[in-house]
């Protein structure tokens, strides 16, 4: 599996939770993009046997896509 290039994460690792999934998925209807955490489909249905090397290129993405909307990424308001 292809990845982006790695680059500084900009949350600590310690406060992500150890998925970013936040129980809204949308891929098993078939969306390429889960409408709630924004990871690919082959993101989450490999997200357990991704090394940490691999989580954390999504962690960054994921992190990126949600400061370029302006939004709390959704996993910081799990249990709120």
């Amino acid at each position: 599996m292809q990845f982006l290039k790695q680059r500084e994460s900009t949350m600590p690792v310690n406060e992500r939770p150890d998925t970013p999934c936040i129980a809204v998925c949308s891929t098993g209807m078939g969306d390429d993009i889960c409408k709630g955490c924004q990871r690919t489909m082959l993101e989450v249905a490999h997200w357990v046997m991704l090394s940490e090397a691999e989580k954390e290129v999504i962690w960054q993405r994921l992190e990126q896509y949600w400061a370029d909307q302006g939004k709390t990424p959704p996993w910081l308001k799990r249990g709120k």
